[in-house]
Parts: structure tokens; sequence; C-alpha cells
């Protein structure tokens, strides 16, 4: 855009591929960009990133950022715009909400509404009551809940945390899979709730990895989209219970409606990215999860020629948004370290051949998460960091054995 105002900085808060994303796409526009993450935030190391404030360990990353923002005032963030990138930063900007609007500025959202979301639980309940089909799901509180259930359940089925940041911290996973066994189910529950992790139960929607896709849109407090963008998903590491690794950018009618149907329907503002998974038991499609944030899909979405975080800057700079109507069909965003384990996984199970492999990885073009040619140091780093951690899994004799059992 020619005319863009660029003169109000953006602070991107934690994440990964989708955070570097960003700062790559604001920055190549003329935007000064800030970064404050985690030491696994490799958009701190990108050329785009006008200055990085690091968060040091172990100080948690919201005591880091309220002194940053709230207390310390840095003057050059003064007036720049939030945009987060985890779940850790949605958090602290929602505790946070009336504070930093005085000083910076912040995209619109329902605070309630947005931290529901958060909810696993309250995400199905709230989508059920908008008529959007989900998996079937039961609270649970104890153990001994699981049993009062024995005539509901329907194997397999996951037990799912109702927040997943303190869960990943704890078990090193999104989920557990049971398979068939209430008495595991149990277990499994027993085990969160002594670790201090609330969880719900819910059925795990049958079929491969595949079948899930996404919506992206930002709603206006008067209801409007800036923009309206679906991709797939091809496959997941480990598969069936973690985060894509290969994605695939192209425009799905059916689940645009159904994700613009549920936003509509609650009453959704700001960034919204809702996942949903085909039932081929019914035809349906099925909510998984809703992310009020960038999601790791960010690059392809960039890349893909979709300047979602442009749109955004535009809107709340009060400038004209850019129109979104067109982006690539044929582009994949692919995770090499992450699909090869995929591929091992699945080849282990006799659904995928190398061969097979081989060609759905080069039958498009690809963008990767972190490397660029003109931005390489984030990559480079990444590249490290995805090293150190596999030797480190191979010399650890626990992680070793967790990874053998998956």
């Amino acid at each position: 855009m020619s005319n863009l105002d660029t003169s109000r900085p953006v602070l991107l808060l934690g994440g990964g591929a989708s955070t570097l994303a960003a700062v790559r796409s604001l920055g190549s526009a003329g935007i000064t960009v800030y970064v404050s993450g985690l030491s696994g935030c490799r958009a701190m190391h990108s050329r785009h990133c006008a200055k990085a404030f690091p968060v040091p360990e172990p100080r948690p990353a919201e005591d880091f950022w309220r002194d940053l923002l709230l207390e310390r005032a840095v003057p050059e963030l003064q007036g720049a715009i939030i945009l987060v990138g985890c779940d850790e930063s949605l958090t602290f900007v929602e505790n946070y909400e009336d504070e930093l609007r005085q000083r910076y500025v912040v995209e619109e959202f329902v605070t309630d509404l947005r931290h529901a979301m958060l909810d696993k639980y309250e995400t199905l309940v709230r989508a059920r009551e908008a008529g959007i089909p989900t998996p079937a799901f039961w609270e649970i509180h104890s153990a001994e809940d699981v049993y009062k259930l024995r005539d509901e359940l329907r194997f397999p089925v996951m037990v799912k945390p109702l927040s997943s940041v303190g869960f990943m911290e704890k078990f090193g996973r999104k989920l557990f899979i049971i398979n068939d066994s209430i008495d595991e189910v149990a277990e499994k529950v027993a085990l969160c709730r002594e670790h201090g992790q609330d969880v719900l139960l819910v059925e795990m929607i049958p079929g491969p990895d595949s079948l899930l896709s996404s919506y992206y849109t930002y709603r206006t407090p008067s209801g409007r989209s800036l923009y309206d963008y679906t991709k797939s998903i091809i496959r997941r590491w480990p598969v069936n219970r973690g985060g894509a690794c290969f994605h695939q950018s192209e425009w799905l009618p059916e689940t645009a409606a159904m994700g613009w149907k549920l936003f509509d329907s609650i009453g959704w503002q700001g960034i919204g990215n809702v996942e949903f998974k085909r039932d081929l038991r019914d035809g349906q499609l099925k909510i998984i999860e809703v992310n009020g944030r960038l999601t790791a899909g960010h690059p392809l979405i960039i890349k893909g020629g979709a300047p979602i975080d442009l749109a955004i800057y535009c809107h709340l700079t009060g400038q004209e948004v850019p129109r979104i109507e067109n982006y690539s069909q044929a582009l994949r965003l692919w995770d090499p370290a992450r699909d090869f384990m995929a591929f091992r996984q699945l080849h282990q199970r006799g659904e995928l051949t190398f061969a097979g492999w081989v060609r759905s990885i080069f039958s498009q073009s690809i963008v990767l998460p972190f490397f660029s040619f003109d931005d390489p140091k984030p990559g480079i780093t990444e590249a490290l960091g995805v090293f150190g951690r596999a030797l480190g899994k191979i010399f650890d004799p626990v992680r070793r054995a967790q990874l053998n059992a998956d």
C-alpha cells in the first residue's frame, strides 16, 4: 500500500512461527515492530524486529510484560498496537485490558467471551448453544465421575485440559487418547487432577488429520469481517493429537460458512480462528477449538497472499483496510522435522509410504515456518534449537520411552 501511514509501531507478544511471520509482514511494509517473548520466540532474531525485549528465565512472562508495559512504560512502546501470539500473552492482555487501553492500542474483543473460549468445555457448550455441531463431550470432576458415564462414553475418547498452557508444561502433550478402557480413562483423569489440571472428556472424531480445516477472520464491533480465510491440514505430529506440521492453503466455503455462523451467533469481536473436523459418520463439520490470536498457520496465510495482519493494522489505525479476496490455492506450509516424525508414525501404521510422503511435499509450492533467505537468522536459530532438543531426547531415557510409546 503506497499511501500506508506507518507511524504507529506494533508490539508482538509471545508466539512462534505466527509472530515471526507477522514481524516479517509488518516490517516489510515499513512498520516499526517490537517483539517480546520467551527464548524460543524466533521473531526476536528477525532483521525486521526493531528491538527485542526477551523475557528472562525463569521469570513468568506476565510479570515481565506488566513491568515492561505498565510499570516501566518504555518510551518507544507508548501508543503501540499490541498483538498477541500465544495463550499466555492473550491472558495477560485480558487481565490488564483497562490499563493497557489507556496507553496502547489493543484489538477489539469481548473479554468474558474470549476468556471463555480458552476453556475447552465452555467452547463446546457455547458452540452447541449456537447450533454448531460438536463431538460428544462430558464435564468431569473426578475419576469417580468417569464410571458414572460407563454407558455413555463412546471410544476412543480424549482427556483434554480446560486450559492447555499448564497441561503442556506438566505432561508435554496436548491431551490423552484412550482407545477402549474406562479404567484407563479414570486413571488419566486422576493423574491430571493430582497435578492440578481440570479436564473434560471429548469423543474423538475418527479419521485422519486431513479432515481438519480452519476459518480465520477479524470481526469489528459492528459485525463486519475484515477478511475471510480458510485452510486445511494434511498432517499433524504426533498424529491425531499434536500440532499441525503440514498445512494446505485453500478456500473451503463450508468451513467459512460454519465459522462465520459461530462468530456471528456468539457476538465475537477481534481476531478469530476456529478449527473443525469433518465427521465421516454423519458428514458434519464439528468444532474442535477456537483461538483469539495469531496461530501457527500465519506464515501460510501471509505467503499465500492474504496479509491479514496488515488488514488488522489498518483497521486499528483508522486507515482503509486492504481487500483480501483472492489467495493461493496451491501453497503448503511444511515443518520438515516434525513432518518427518509424522511420516514415521504413519508409515509404522501402514498408512503412508515414503514415496507418498515425498510426493505430498513436492506436489505444490511450499513455505517453511521459520526459514527465509532474506531473513535467515530465525530459521538458523530454530534449526539449532530443534537439533539440541533432539539430542536431549536421545539421551533422556524417560523421554525416549514416552516417544516410543506414542
